[in-house]
């Protein structure tokens, strides 16, 4: 069966190390949904401003590989235990197909692009694939007393040290969202050293921080240089 983009991701991931690793977790940074000019068609969308929420459906296209494994190293086990890859959520599987609940803030034209939809939540890289675009049912989509597995409960949070000069640096609409994920602890699962400084990209910024026990201390805030 071949599979069409229908549209594709524009948001502030300019890369993988700091996308939260599910979608909702951060409400204030937000993205757009562009579609391909084949489907820049007003009537597509009609009815869907009636719906808070959508889910996308996407393509992992930053880790398409030729051969997959079983299992797979979870983050949310630190990075040691495996699970079976159809356990988890990895980007890693036999078809690199992921899925994103997101809130659909508004359907906004704009001149050269069409109807596009701004969303916030997203977990997407920039320039990602889409396949789809379905309306979230909270009716059906919601199973309030489901079971979580391993994953059960939504993950802690780190306190977030950003000194009033450091966060000056970046634009008064983005700081939030900066804070909100940073605070999701964008490092890798097994690093533990507090000495050891980070960089988290974002909107075109680049952010650096420590991580010593609960508290995440940003360090400095500087344009992106690419």
């Amino acid at each position: 069966m071949e599979m069409k983009v229908i549209a594709r991701v524009r948001s502030g991931f300019s890369e993988k190390f700091g996308i939260p690793r599910q979608s909702g977790l951060s409400d204030s940074s937000e993205a757009r949904v562009v579609f391909e000019p084949e489907y820049r068609v007003p009537e597509a969308l009609r009815g869907l401003e009636g719906f808070s929420h959508i889910w996308l459906i996407w393509e992992f296209s930053e880790a398409a590989r030729d051969t997959w494994s079983p299992t797979v190293r979870p983050p949310r086990l630190g990075g040691n235990a495996r699970m079976g890859v159809f356990a988890t959520r990895s980007p890693f599987r036999p078809n690199p197909i992921a899925l994103s609940v997101v809130r659909l803030k508004r359907i906004e034209r704009v001149e050269g692009l069409g109807d596009t939809l701004v969303v916030s939540g997203a977990d997407i890289l920039d320039g990602t694939p889409v396949y789809d675009v379905k309306p979230y049912l909270p009716y059906a989509d919601s199973v309030p007393d489901a079971a979580g597995g391993f994953a059960d409960g939504a993950p802690e949070r780190l306190a977030v040290d950003m000194p009033e000069a450091v966060e000056a640096a970046l634009p008064e609409e983005m700081r939030a969202a900066v804070r909100e994920l940073l605070s999701l602890d964008p490092r890798p699962r097994y690093q533990h050293n507090p000495e050891r400084v980070y960089g988290m990209s974002y909107g075109g910024f680049n952010v650096r921080f420590t991580v010593d026990g609960g508290t995440l201390r940003v360090l400095a805030v500087e344009p992106r240089r690419d």
